[in-house]
């Protein structure tokens, strides 16, 4: 495993593993029990995906059977735009987060969406994080420019900002952003979620038979080269394993510039400049 130096100070893995869209109960505390049996040691929930009591059964299991330590997992939530009201309701939504991880504290904790009032929503992290309930704070979803005044008005500039990253959306100039600010770039959906025929891509495949790895490998160690943290997400124990082995092999420039040359210049998935979208999101309670 490799490793990104936060602002913070502390260090994030780049690769981890999500639970997103995975809300039953039981099959998410299985899953994620079987991505750190796998190795995996970032695990990446939210208050919105209505799964942090599974995710934290599965820790206390994988820490009580001898699989990891707390000290070796990096553990990220995220507080939803209903709490993204005041600096009382954010650090409220990051004690509610944690009773249900059943944590003393969270390795980073996001703003899941730049709205609401996002600026009071962050001071109330920034104390969080004075508090010790958490190593580190950030963002996601912010796009370039809400990302740049954010920057320009906060004192804690975001150690990480998560946002949607694969080879279909390739997002250069937000990198470079996130860059010049000393900000750590994370994917979600760093496979598509399966769009664009991305394991079947003939160019990804054909890379990926040069060194023996699947077009979905190719993908996410595409990401990684950047520069960016991925936390691909499988219920299934075999491509889990497939996702994490991305560490003995690299990509040449020539490939990596085939594989950028995919960029749709815009995400199919979500529309963040959609007026319908940010409403639905701001009448979604957790």
């Amino acid at each position: 495993m490799e490793f990104a130096t936060l602002n913070s100070g502390y260090k994030m893995p780049l690769e981890g593993f999500g639970v997103f869209q995975i809300p039953d109960a039981t099959q998410c505390e299985e899953v994620t029990y079987n991505a750190i049996k796998v190795g995996y040691r970032l695990i990446d929930t939210a208050a919105a995906y209505k799964n942090e009591e599974a995710v934290g059964k599965a820790i206390a299991k994988a820490i009580s059977d001898g699989l990891t330590t707390r000290e070796e997992l990096f553990i990220t939530t995220k507080v939803w735009v209903s709490d993204m009201t005041s600096e009382k309701n954010s650090y409220k939504a990051v004690e509610t987060s944690l009773k249900k991880l059943n944590l003393n504290y969270a390795d980073l904790i996001l703003l899941h969406q730049p709205m609401k009032d996002y600026f009071a929503a962050y001071r109330g992290i920034e104390n969080a994080c004075a508090d010790g309930l958490t190593k580190s704070i950030g963002v996601a979803n912010f796009y370039p420019a809400i990302l740049v005044n954010f920057c320009e008005t906060v004192k804690k500039i975001p150690a990480v900002n998560q946002i949607e990253l694969h080879p279909f959306f390739v997002q250069a100039d937000a990198l470079k952003n996130m860059q010049d600010y000393g900000i750590v770039a994370q994917a979600w959906g760093p496979l598509a979620e399966g769009k664009h025929g991305i394991f079947t891509d003939a160019e990804l495949v054909a890379i990926g038979k040069k060194y023996n790895k699947t077009a979905a490998q190719v993908a996410l160690r595409w990401n990684v080269q950047r520069g960016v943290s991925i936390i691909p997400k499988s219920v299934h124990v075999e491509r889990m394993k497939q996702n994490f082995d991305i560490w003995n092999f690299k990509l040449t420039d020539e490939e990596m510039k085939i594989i950028s040359a995919k960029d749709l210049g815009h995400s199919e998935i979500v529309n963040h400049s959609d007026p319908a979208f940010v409403k639905m999101l701001h009448t979604w309670k957790v």
